[in-house]
């Protein structure tokens, strides 16, 4: 998948859609499309606009959220995702949301990370989605269903919280060298929206030998982009940008 995931928030409270819209518009990778108020508008916006990602309230005015769900995988076309955004705390709602194909289930209030962290798996579930073969082997088939949160996606030495501290130093870095800064030396207006591992690891306080192994992993999980740079003399150095 590329680009980010077009995203369509139903919920009936116009102040936690708003809430909820900020969440999902603060990560890269999603964009909010549209919003429902009512499990009708949720089905109707769905098949108009066609989004990758549901964030389905189950507390609904006139549809239930499980209801809705069960209507959205008869639908024609693709599947969409769906994440249960939801204050509904019984067991049984929430196995019949299991039942329904939801990604993760969001008990209402919750953070922004705790959403973040659930994009970021919905994300990566799309991407090995993408990658895979038409035809794929045992193994394959158990990852897929078992979903990123069920593996240690990491290399053995590097963490997750400082993973999240590289990625944001290299948005940052990548972000400010549109207006001339973090892109090296001689950047201006114009320079290339990239950063090395050594300005990346200056910004977050590690080696460069460290932060080039996050950055490696960053471009391995589709987060990010690299390509040589060929200076006067030497060696290219590598530069990175977020993908």
């Amino acid at each position: 998948m590329t680009g980010q995931a077009r995203t369509l928030v139903v919920e009936d409270d116009p102040v936690v859609a708003t809430v909820h819209r900020g969440f999902v518009e603060s990560h890269p990778r999603f964009v909010v499309v549209g919003e429902a108020r009512t499990g009708a508008d949720a089905l109707r916006l769905v098949s108009a606009l066609r989004p990758d990602l549901v964030l389905l309230d189950l507390h609904l005015p006139d549809i239930g959220g499980l209801d809705v769900l069960q209507r959205l995988r008869m639908l024609p076309g693709p599947p969409v995702d769906v994440v249960a955004t939801t204050a509904v705390r019984e067991l049984d709602s929430v196995r019949q949301a299991m039942a329904g194909g939801v990604l993760a289930y969001l008990v209402k209030p919750f953070t922004s990370a705790a959403l973040r962290e659930r994009l970021d798996e919905v994300w990566q579930r799309r991407e090995d989605v993408r990658r895979a073969q038409d035809t794929l082997d045992q193994d394959e088939v158990d990852q897929l269903l078992a979903g990123p949160r069920s593996a240690d996606r990491l290399p053995k030495g590097l963490s997750g919280r400082s993973r999240d501290l590289v990625r944001a130093a290299l948005a940052r870095l990548c972000a400010g060298a549109a207006d001339g800064a973090g892109a090296g030396p001689g950047a201006g207006a114009t320079a290339p929206r990239d950063a090395s591992a050594a300005e990346v690891a200056e910004a977050v306080g590690m080696s460069r030998v460290s932060a080039r192994r996050y950055l490696e992993h960053l471009v391995t999980e589709g987060y990010a982009q690299v390509a040589p740079r060929y200076g006067a003399t030497g060696r290219p150095e590598n530069r990175y940008r977020p993908a």
